[in-house]
């Protein structure tokens, strides 16, 4: 249990530090060792072929893909770049408040979640199986659904500016 903490918490501080990073390519190899912890946690929940699927696209080919793009665009001036940091800090400054207020709230609700895996003589239907057996997959679906709702909001945002 102490290394499934282990691996929530490096899932956390790498995903943060992907966001929050200045710098590209430190944000692309962020990305990259965030899909590899996620990799881990899915492997250490029996889900192989989601861990290979996620192993070989999002750490593999599209952190390849990310580095090789930015490896393509032209370096900014220092003051492009610390003008650039100022905006990143000013439009992310909240999103380590809103980790730690989630792990509060979830703490203090302490939900009754099941993390116990389906056995083999665990009836076969899927909606009993993901109602009943795997909750915790449904709360981490719906995170990552929101966030890439959030991520697709913000980059809306910015193309209308520019």
């Amino acid at each position: 249990m102490k290394l499934n903490f282990v691996i929530l918490i490096a899932l956390v501080l790498f995903s943060l530090w992907t966001v929050m990073t200045r710098s590209l390519i430190r944000s692309a190899i962020g990305l990259a060792l965030t899909s590899a912890i996620l990799t881990i946690a899915m492997f250490r929940l029996n889900s192989p072929i989601a861990a290979v699927f996620e192993l070989s696209v999002c750490a593999g080919l599209i952190s390849v893909l990310f580095v090789s793009t930015i490896s393509l665009t032209h370096p900014e001036t220092r003051e492009e770049a610390m003008q650039h940091m100022k905006d990143r800090l000013t439009r992310f400054w909240y999103l380590p408040v809103i980790v730690i207020v989630a792990v509060v709230i979830l703490s203090a609700m302490r939900m009754n979640l099941h993390f116990n895996l389906p056995t083999p003589d665990a009836e076969k239907d899927v909606q009993s199986v993901m109602w009943n057996l795997r909750q915790l997959d449904l709360f981490g679906q719906i995170i990552v659904l929101l966030t890439g709702v959030f991520g697709v909001v913000i980059l809306l945002k910015e193309a209308k500016k520019k």
